[in-house]
């Protein structure tokens, strides 16, 4: 019994981490699978759509930046057709906070309309909100918020949500200010979120080890970095250096910073290739994640495509990635294995999802295409 009582964890284990097996014939170096897979997945999502708190939140803003990088990639019209239903139906609005990182994320998708000469296009409320968010006075920029609104962007998911809003936003503007003050406030979050020990970034200031009691760790004693957050700022940062002049003068900082994540992400990716809602105890929740993994297969992609990752090392965990969250989609194009909403690691299954989880399964594929 006591050999018994020691193999059952071993077999959730093992039945868990092959759950987002599936029985279907799955090719994923063929760019025909690739863009079948991405549009199953978009129109799927399209005839399901979910948010928050409205059409213009964080949800549908991520989304639709991930819709935008399809469109990119593959010139399929059914692509800039969601986004401009998405853009018209919105009135071409933010969201209501214009102190909140999280609610600008939509103009990402305006911005790149209007680059393309979309004629509906309008920027008024994205002009209004990246005026106000920094340059106007607010509470959270001289730390008068809640314990953990302590700076601007103060959560790490920020990094994705504003600052490539902004540098694509500086580019069409031809305006360094707006970049510089964006870069302000980004150094910001990394002095106060980036852990230098591990190269990874905590998700809020509830999770720093400055003085905080032991049980704000994992049970294996490590620190809590969440996966999802982490591809938040890799994939961010994938974004803004695309749209960052080669000449800006703080460029060589996010191009360290792109690096150093590069580099701890590959580490830390499991055989599977799915990597694991903690980032330092896989074991908490055994199964892989697809939200995470898209956004580092992604970031990882693109470092490639441009140059900065060196191929023969980082190709295979794209791939091996890209495989497995594949086989995370279901026959309906529905992609599974997303976490909820949240803010740390918590467990998913083969019929979670959020728009967001499917955005990173298409911005994804979109950058695999391109891998040679």
């Amino acid at each position: 019994m006591k050999h018994l009582t020691k193999f059952f964890p071993l077999l959730f284990i093992i039945l868990v981490s092959i759950s987002c097996k599936t029985s279907r014939n799955i090719s994923v170096n063929d760019n025909s699978d690739i863009k079948s897979a991405m549009s199953k997945a978009l129109a799927w999502q399209e005839a399901n759509p979910i948010f928050s708190k409205a059409p213009t939140d964080w949800t549908n803003g991520a989304y639709y930046t991930c819709v935008m990088k399809a469109h990119q990639a593959t010139k399929d019209p059914v692509y800039y057709d969601a986004l401009v239903n998405m853009a018209t139906k919105n009135e071409w609005k933010t969201y209501t906070r214009l102190f909140h990182a999280d609610d600008v994320v939509i103009s990402n998708a305006y911005l790149y309309l209007k680059q393309l000469g979309e004629k509906k296009a309008d920027l008024s409320a994205t002009d209004k909100f990246i005026q106000a968010h920094l340059f106007e006075d607010q509470d959270w920029k001289k730390g008068k918020g809640n314990k953990e609104q302590v700076i601007l962007w103060w959560w790490c998911d920020a990094l994705f949500m504003t600052p490539p809003v902004i540098t694509k936003y500086a580019a069409m503007k031809n305006d360094p200010k707006f970049l510089d003050e964006m870069h302000k406030y980004y150094m910001e979050s990394y002095q106060l979120l980036f852990d230098e020990k591990e190269n990874l970034f905590y998700r809020d200031n509830r999770f720093l080890q400055r003085g905080m009691p032991e049980d704000r760790k994992e049970p294996n004693g490590k620190k809590i970095f969440w996966s999802r957050g982490n591809g938040w700022v890799i994939a961010g940062l994938a974004l803004l250096l695309e749209d960052m002049p080669k000449d800006y003068k703080h460029r060589p900082f996010y191009e360290e910073l792109y690096r150093k994540l590069a580099k701890r992400v590959l580490e830390l990716q499991p055989s599977d290739g799915l990597w694991r809602v903690s980032l330092l105890n896989p074991e908490s929740f055994a199964h892989g994640e697809v939200s995470g993994t898209g956004f580092f297969a992604y970031a990882l992609a693109w470092g490639i495509n441009n140059g900065y990752l060196d191929a023969p090392t980082y190709k295979p965990a794209v791939m091996k990635a890209w495989k497995s969250m594949v086989e995370c989609q279901q026959e309906s194009g529905k992609v599974g294995w997303v976490q909820n909403i949240g803010y740390d690691p918590k467990p998913a299954d083969k019929d979670s999802w959020q728009n967001f989880g499917t955005g990173a399964f298409l911005i994804a594929g979109s950058e695999i295409l391109k891998l040679k």
